[in-house]
């Protein structure tokens, strides 16, 4: 086990690495409880649709970089095209080669969002589970506060 604590009141981690770890913030809100919650029932109760919410979070993450990529590149060569654009064989082969990336990526998004429907569904059927636990864990704290 790896324990790491931050005094940044908000830290911010890439998807890959929320994916990877479990965070713990111990000022925690009702919906921030019942999100973790969430994600705790349903890995435990429908584990396969869980795994592809964490690969969709993935591959989107690596549709983005790859985009990115593509773009810097692109750019990259327009501002160090001499003379003619259009006779950069780079240039050209480079853009042709981003449209085909362009429309990889595009029917990959297609197919993210019907699995996020999918998942979302599997969450949202859960999720008074989560708000209810999440209800039970304030009340309970609450508790301390009563004479």
């Amino acid at each position: 086990l790896l324990f790491i604590t931050t005094k940044l009141p908000n830290p911010h981690y890439s998807p890959e690495i929320c994916v990877a770890v479990t965070l713990l913030n111990f000022v925690t809100t009702f919906d921030g409880l019942a999100d973790q919650l969430l994600a705790i029932l349903v890995a435990k109760e429908d584990p396969d649709m869980e795994k592809k919410r964490v690969a969709l979070v993935l591959e989107s993450a690596e549709s983005k970089a790859e985009l990115k990529a593509i773009e810097d590149k692109i750019l990259f060569l327009l501002s160090n095209a001499k003379g003619n654009i259009l006779d950069d064989e780079e240039l050209i082969e480079t853009l042709s080669n981003s449209k085909i990336a362009s429309d990889r990526i595009a029917e990959k998004v297609i197919q993210q969002e019907k699995t996020g429907e999918k998942i979302k569904a599997t969450r949202d059927h859960y999720s008074p589970v989560a708000e209810r636990t999440s209800a039970l864990f304030f009340v309970i704290q609450d508790l301390a506060n009563v004479e």
